[in-house]
């Protein structure tokens, strides 16, 4: 029996997003669907939840939750990855309370800036552990990263690991929808193309029959940047740099130096700017399980609606050989030109019977290559700290992040990621 696994399974609401679009896929029927977390009860409650799913579905994908990592993973197809390390209390909270000591605020801190430093280097140890297990018992297995911190960690899977890994986001999906609906501006027949780096890759290309749209777009843009709204930041930086970019902007507030600045506090507002967001969405989702636990976990009659999440979609076409297009995460093998080779970018690539194929690129506009090696620049010294255990890497990491090195000397920075590093305590491998 084929097998697809699922690292991190006790995040319910997201298990049954993919593995209910999984039982809704035809080519995936018989599959088992194996369950592990390091949460008992979290990872009961999925396995509850997707039994019950299955029998309303009339699936016949098989569910086992395994208490064992390892059987978990032998001789599964594909591996599934949604896990985050040291969750909200305690790590969220430490991530943005000590840098907040030193008078350097963030928005969502779980890729770039100190807080997706910490991310980094509390996750990959985990990860590559996981690689170890996969490499003994299933080493063909397609390893499909949902976790952030997305570039470092699956740039660590592929290039110490040893797994065929992908990283797998939503934002390149809901880029050019949100756009256009925000716009009001219709999306039927519209194509696109994207490329850059997760979270800060850009609608290079967004055409109908022929057309470019991007001059519409920015004449609809500037209308309703008269206005506050939810998108000022990616508008800013598409009249600045001449591109939208993917990512939200509460997540682009804190990968440049332009938004978030304590001498300049008027650009929160300015720019809509909601500090501490991560944390509030936290504590809501924290509340709100309360209530959906029961609707969800003992529900006999759940209903499910494929989702657009590309898993189901990826492993279909790899089992049918019929092929898909994502925008995956992979590693930049000359695929776009003027980012460093040893970086992990995010591009058109297409599945099939023979994997993820990854197309080519070429390169950026000198202006968003620019923007993207920033970012390139601390995800690779994050990676460097991670896997050579020297703190001096980690330093170097935060010195070199656009928002913290724009708001703090080094001094405070080489002071702020001594006190993060107690803090963290256990949750970090030692660094010398």
């Amino acid at each position: 029996m084929s097998k697809i696994t699922f690292l991190g399974a006790g995040s319910t609401v997201f298990a049954k997003n993919v593995l209910g679009d999984c039982m809704m896929t035809p080519a995936l029927q018989g599959f088992e669907l194996a369950l592990f977390d390091i949460d008992a009860q979290r990872l009961k409650d999925s396995e509850n939840m997707l039994n019950n799913l299955k029998q309303s579905i009339g699936s016949t994908c098989q569910v086992k939750a395994y208490s064992d990592r390892k059987e978990a993973l032998r001789g599964a197809k594909y591996v599934v990855n949604a896990i985050q390390v040291g969750g909200y209390d305690p790590c969220t909270i430490t991530d943005f309370e000590i840098p907040k000591k030193y008078g350097l605020r963030q928005t969502i801190a779980d890729t770039l800036g100190i807080g997706g430093i910490f991310r980094n280097l509390r996750t990959l140890p985990v990860m590559l552990d996981f690689a170890k297990d996969i490499q003994e018992v299933c080493p063909d297995a397609w390893f499909l990263n949902y976790t952030n911190p997305m570039a470092v960690l699956t740039n660590g899977m592929n290039t110490y690991g040893g797994v065929k890994t992908v990283g797998l986001c939503h934002s390149v999906q809901a880029c050019m929808p949100h756009l256009f609906k925000s716009l009001e501006i219709e999306t039927e027949g519209v194509q696109t193309k994207i490329a850059g780096i997760n979270h800060m890759a850009w609608l290079l290309e967004v055409t109908k029959d022929g057309k470019d749209l991007y001059p519409e777009i920015k004449r609809r843009a500037k209308e309703k940047q008269k206005e506050q709204h939810t998108d000022m930041v990616r508008y800013e930086l598409m009249f600045r740099f001449g591109y939208y970019v993917t990512e939200s902007s509460e997540h682009n507030a804190e990968y440049h130096p332009y938004f978030i600045k304590k001498n300049y506090p008027e650009l929160i507002e300015r720019f809509n700017i909601p500090l501490d967001e991560y944390p509030r969405r936290c504590i809501r989702q924290i509340e709100r399980w309360k209530t959906m636990r029961e609707e969800l976990v003992n529900n006999k009659n759940l209903e499910h609606n494929r989702s657009k999440e590309y898993a189901s979609f990826m492993l279909e076409a790899m089992e049918t050989n019929n092929p898909f297009k994502i925008g995956g995460n992979v590693m930049n093998t000359g695929l776009i030109t003027n980012l460093p080779r040893e970086a992990c970018v995010e591009v058109p690539c297409i599945v099939d019977s023979s994997g993820v194929t990854p197309t080519y690129v070429g390169d950026l506009p000198p202006q968003l290559a620019a923007l993207n090696r920033t970012n390139i620049n601390t995800q690779l010294l994050t990676l460097e700290a991670a896997i050579t255990g020297k703190k001096e890497h980690i330093y170097h990491a935060a010195m070199l992040d656009p928002h913290t090195a724009a708001e703090l000397s080094i001094d405070d920075i080489v002071a702020m990621c001594d006190d993060l590093i107690e803090a963290h305590g256990d949750w970090l491998p030692k660094f010398v």
